[in-house]
């Protein structure tokens, strides 16, 4: 009897706990509408109370349908959390596989008298907008949200198929208080999970005439804005659910797990992809008249990546479709990101190239798991190029990119080629080139006066990727350019003027020229400066001690400080930086300092190279213990005095 009782206590507890675990709607603590800061995180700008999702499958009658039910609540704690009163709710809409119905949202504020007001969403203000053919979302905004306030949603996502079975994140940018994941699904339905994530996770399974697993993450951190990160999503504590089999009695097993194999063959037959790689685009006769003297296989390629980045129009819709086909667009003169590269590779095959289209993921959108088979893993289609022995990836959208350098954006990942099975010509493939890199060169040539001014022209010379991310600040103008590149990073440092050659020639390097002044830091008798100036290397990128994510460079980096620098006559240098090499123990990164000087007249040359394009985040304490190093000697001073 005592056990009995024993087992109902227990059992109104669990009760108790799932109940306050999963609050009604509305109803709130007087705790959190009191709350200040997040217990966990006391700089948040905003703190998750809960995330609450359930996916529930039916299989009823032989037609599936999936649905999620999403709850959330969030706390502003402060001005810079008010951007989270945003919503958006992405899904499937094509032929209608999935719809966001049932949406409920208020804010929840304490009146002066301490008095709960509640500001509900007009369902009037809640839009639809369509991203393209295939996806659209939903969109609203709270109202009257400040500081203190508490905004909830909810909604149902209702899909045929598995289409409302997602990935489900735990983690957010801002902390989270709660997150709870239930997958309810039937028993003839054979599931598994992965999961990603280190952090510490309650996992329930109740097996019965329904599966049902629940998992819980408690008090979890914010994602941390780490420097060189590949995408949030690919580090987040998330659960991945795996949808196996449908396995009735006396039936035939259903295998739910596709191949990619499978997939090609869809694509290849699919109207909005495939077939659209059979079209006749007519050549413009300027392109014909570019082409007809060009004989070598690259510049044919060159010439006509060139002429479809300036002749198309890209709308900003991504995605790999071209959902009003290619001719249209052709006509049109603009398309979708589908369209513009599709086109490309029609007429790149037209001139007798070896060409696919390449289905990547970008850094902002995650990594592929080449494990788990499906088409929407992948943001964008481009150009997969082959000539003489080398891979080339192009992009006709991408304005600044040329032929000879492969999208930074998808850089060092992995893509998948799509032929025809019949050949041996599809599948995956790296795309990365050692041979392009990071690389700048800087020269300096600077006099320091008597009274401590220093006035000087420094050489800054870009290539491959470093030209690559300075040409679309440049071309928002020379002052913006001056401020992130020579100006924000030199403190004390006045750009006079600045030259930029080869602009416009992005088979060049980068030419920049500035004249500058600055001023030397002075302490009794002794002056000093840095010679660590205009190289892109001021600041330290890895000062945290641990990092949850890799470290990802995407290239190999080259870089070099060549100085000169007089100082005035009547002055002499104290004892110079000691020259130096220094080597990672892998030896993928190496550094060399040598300096030497002669009367009022001193030499400089800095060498970094870093042979790897990204590191595994168990190797992190080695690399953050060598850049710490590195950026000591990077910004050791050099001492002078008067005689």
């Amino acid at each position: 009897m005592k056990y009995l009782f024993f087992i109902l206590l227990v059992s109104a507890s669990l009760n108790l706990s799932a109940q306050k675990d999963n609050p009604v709607f509305g109803k709130v603590d007087k705790a959190d509408l009191d709350m200040k800061e997040c217990s966990f995180d006391k700089s948040a700008e905003a703190e998750v109370l809960f995330d609450y999702g359930e996916v529930y499958c039916n299989l009823s009658s032989g037609f599936l349908t999936t649905e999620l039910s999403r709850h959330v609540r969030i706390k502003i704690l402060t001005d810079n959390g008010l951007s989270r009163a945003n919503i958006k709710i992405p899904y499937y809409s094509d032929r209608d596989l999935e719809d966001i119905k049932n949406i409920q949202a208020q804010t929840i504020n304490v009146d002066a008298s301490g008095n709960l007001v509640f500001s509900k969403v007009d369902k009037n203000l809640i839009y639809r907008k369509k991203l393209n053919k295939h996806l659209s979302e939903v969109i609203f905004t709270f109202p009257e949200v400040k500081k203190g306030s508490i905004i909830e949603y909810k909604f149902v996502d209702y899909a045929q198929n598995f289409n409302a079975v997602k990935n489900w994140y735990f983690q957010k940018s801002i902390p989270v208080r709660m997150s709870r994941y239930i997958m309810d699904f039937p028993a003839e339905l054979i599931t598994a999970s992965s999961r990603k994530g280190e952090l510490a996770m309650e996992t329930v399974n109740k097996h019965d005439r329904r599966n049902i697993s629940t998992y819980t993450m408690r008090d979890i951190p914010a994602l941390r804005n780490e420097a060189y990160i590949t995408c949030d999503e690919d580090y987040q504590q998330q659960v991945i659910p795996i949808l196996q089999a449908v396995d009735f009695p006396g039936q035939p097993r259903r295998n739910l797990i596709t191949t990619w194999q499978e997939i090609i063959k869809d694509l290849m037959e699919d109207e909005d992809f495939g077939t659209q790689l059979k079209k006749n685009i007519p050549r413009t006769a300027d392109l014909d008249l570019m082409l007809a003297k060009i004989t070598d296989p690259y510049q044919k390629m060159v010439t006509i990546h060139e002429y479809v980045k300036r002749n198309m129009h890209w709308d900003e819709s991504t995605g790999i479709w071209a959902m009003s086909g290619v001719k249209s667009a052709w006509k049109d003169k603009k398309g979708t990101l589908g369209e513009i590269n599709l086109i490309l590779v029609n007429l790149l095959k037209d001139a007798n190239l070896t060409v696919h289209p390449v289905l990547v993921s970008t850094r902002e959108n995650g990594r592929i798991n080449t494990g788990l088979p499906g088409y929407r893993q992948f943001d964008k289609v481009m150009a997969y190029v082959e000539i003489d022995g080398h891979q080339y990836v192009l992009d006709a959208t991408n304005k600044y990119t040329p032929a000879k350098l492969i999208p930074y954006e998808v850089l060092s990942s992995e893509g998948l080629v799509i032929e025809n099975l019949s050949t041996n010509q599809w599948g995956w493939k790296v795309l990365y080139n050692e041979e392009r890199r990071f690389k700048n060169i800087t020269l300096i040539k600077a006099n320091l006066e008597d009274n401590g001014t220093m006035n000087g022209e420094v050489d800054v010379t870009s290539y491959d990727y470093t030209r690559l991310d300075r040409i679309p600040e440049l071309k928002k103008g020379k002052s913006k350019f001056i401020e992130k590149y020579f100006a924000s990073k030199n403190t004390g440092i006045v750009v006079d003027s600045l030259r930029v050659d080869n602009e416009d020639v992005d088979s060049l390097p980068l030419n920049q020229h500035a004249v500058f002044t600055g001023k030397t830091s002075a302490s009794g008798d002794y002056r000093y400066f840095s010679v660590n100036l205009f190289s892109g290397l001021e600041k330290n990128p890895f000062l945290a001690d641990s990092r949850f994510s890799d470290v990802f460079f995407g290239a190999m980096q080259n870089h070099s400080i060549i100085g000169n620098f007089t100082i005035p006559d009547g002055f002499v240098f104290e004892d110079l930086p000691k020259n130096t090499r220094m080597i990672m123990p892998d030896t993928s990164i190496s550094f060399s300092r040598i300096m030497s000087a002669a009367d009022n007249h001193l030499s400089v040359r800095i060498q970094l190279d870093v042979k790897k394009p990204f590191y595994t985040v168990e190797e992190y304490p080695y690399l953050q213990e060598f850049y710490k190093k590195l950026y000591e000697l990077l910004n050791e001073q050099v001492v002078f005095k008067k005689k």
